[in-house]
């Protein structure tokens, strides 16, 4: 078997990434060598992957979980160019997994062809590799604005040949809209590669839908290949912040007698979210994420995340009282945690010429560190010690930091160690630290104490791995369960029937 296939979508946060990964999963299971691609991804969350010459190297978090769907080891080559928003108007590019430069909407024109020239080349080389390689488009087809020079959605269906199906969210309403405005926006060669639509996140029974279904396909000419029902479960590696709901997952009942409320505070420039996913698996741990003083004043545990811009999310957090409500919950004696850009703000003093050029400005000064930024960034994999526990991470930042006196390193690595504490006062660069499950167990225990939840048990059995896994068979159920997949096979293999109909208007 070869081939290809293009999952785009009516919009962001339509369901493209889980699709993907749900296709990836099924595929692998008929021993299809599979793999898969995203050629541009726009995302603050990111996994770091290393490869054969022990090099650090940055993909879309989301192509990090399609490739375990794929029972397969993460590469660079499965986003070759990862923008990461620093602010409104310039973002980071990170090319084939290596930090280029930093764009705006102006001078990305003049780099955006040699972007789409490794982009291609790269997925060339997949495709010649791998028996299928599922391609995840970016937003939606349709942004008629960015289609000349587009290299993601239908520009990499072109220049590639790649069938392609639309994704769209019926819990957000209007999505037989969206699906033929998606179809009649485009031009006709565009429109020659779509061959049909996948409804996702339906609540209710399918045949009440079925009328509406009948009619695309009577329209449009192109069929439906399945409506995917909403699924609660599917919660881990949300792709963006943005997507997850004020309680992060499915808080499940306490095996004590006392809940651990837990507040992440959503940073405008929040990266690596993710980190919190591992905390909210817990029993009993009820996770919030909040810009609300008054939710950080309620609860046993503070989290400042990770941020693409320190010194821009410091100035925030006193801006909102954020850093007011920071400071008071660790003055008070109860435990708070920072993690990588949130772990930068506890310090005394951030001396920053590289992300924000303002210089030296004044930290939280809730551990006696200071962080220096520095043009090289650091990308590895590290493993360690830390409260009696074996744990691993990842680190993505430009920050480093040096301790004062009276504090001690979070986890042990070596002579320097990582990470700082003091006592109820927590930091780390590690991101992912929290899935090393010995680790976070003994992280909440402490973190409980601290709090005065001594009703709260941390639970002895949650493995976030297995947890992960069951989610990428979840995907991949649903996949075999509600598509037509003979007729998706049929698709990747031979791609769209000749003569789909134009429908108009087409492309402005």
């Amino acid at each position: 078997m070869s081939g290809g296939l293009l999952v785009a979508g009516t919009t962001s946060d339509a369901g493209k990434s889980l699709v993907t990964a749900g296709i990836c999963r099924w595929l692998v299971r008929r021993g299809v060598k599979v793999a898969p691609f995203k050629a541009q991804n726009m995302s603050n969350n990111s996994a770091v992957v290393i490869d054969e010459a022990g090099r650090g190297g940055e993909i879309g978090r989301a192509q990090a979980m399609q490739a375990a769907a794929c029972r397969i080891a993460p590469s660079v080559r499965f986003n070759p160019v990862l923008l990461k928003p620093g602010s409104d108007r310039s973002s980071q590019v990170v090319l084939l997994g290596r930090p280029v430069g930093q764009v705006d909407a102006v001078n990305y024109r003049t780099m955006r062809d040699q972007l789409r020239q490794t982009v291609l080349d790269t997925l060339s080389d997949l495709r010649a590799e791998y028996d299928v390689v599922v391609c995840e488009g970016a937003g939606s087809p349709t942004e008629i604005n960015l289609r000349a020079g587009d290299f993601v959605n239908m520009g990499l269906a072109r220049a590639a040949n790649l069938p392609t199906i639309v994704v769209g969210d019926i819990d957000r309403g209007g999505v037989f809209a969206a699906l033929y405005g998606t179809l009649a926006l485009l031009s006709a060669e565009d429109q020659a590669l779509l061959a049909g639509f996948v409804v996702n996140k339906f609540r209710g029974d399918p045949a009440l839908l079925q009328p509406g279904l009948d009619d695309l396909h009577r329209l449009t000419g192109r069929p439906v290949y399945g409506v995917l029902p909403w699924q609660s479960d599917l919660w881990l590696d949300g792709e963006d912040s943005l997507a997850y709901g004020r309680t992060l997952g499915r808080p499940t009942q306490p095996l004590g007698t006392e809940w651990l409320k837990v507040a992440v505070v959503r940073l405008p420039r929040i990266s690596n979210a993710t980190d919190a996913e591992a905390l909210a698996a817990e029993p009993g741990v009820r996770v919030r994420i909040t810009t609300e003083p008054a939710e950080l004043a309620d609860a046993d545990l503070v989290v400042l995340p990770g941020s693409k811009s320190t010194v821009d999310d410091l100035a925030w957090l006193r801006e909102t009282g954020l850093a007011d409500a920071v400071t008071a919950h660790a003055k008070a004696g109860k435990p708070l945690l920072g993690i990588c850009g949130g772990y930068q703000m506890l310090a005394e003093r951030i001396r920053d010429d590289i992300e924000s050029r303002k210089g030296t400005v004044t930290g939280l000064g809730l551990l006696p560190i200071e962080v220096t930024f520095a043009a090289q960034k650091t990308l590895a994999r590290p493993r360690g010690r830390g409260l009696g526990a074996e744990v691993h991470g990842y680190e993505i930042h430009h920050g480093y930091v040096s301790r004062g006196g009276g504090a001690a390193p979070l986890i042990t690595t070596g002579a320097a160690g990582e990470g700082t504490v003091v006592g109820n006062v927590f930091g780390t660069h590690w991101h992912g630290a929290f899935e090393s499950d010995d680790f976070r167990r003994a992280f909440l225990s402490e973190a409980a104490r601290l709090a005065g939840r001594h009703g709260f048990v941390a639970a002895p059995d949650t493995d976030f791995a297995a947890l992960r896994e069951r989610g990428l068979d979840l995907l991949g159920d649903l996949v075999e369960e509600h598509l037509d997949t003979d007729a998706l096979l049929h698709l990747i293999e031979a791609g769209p029937r000749a003569g789909l109909p134009f429908i108009p208007p087409g492309a402005p």
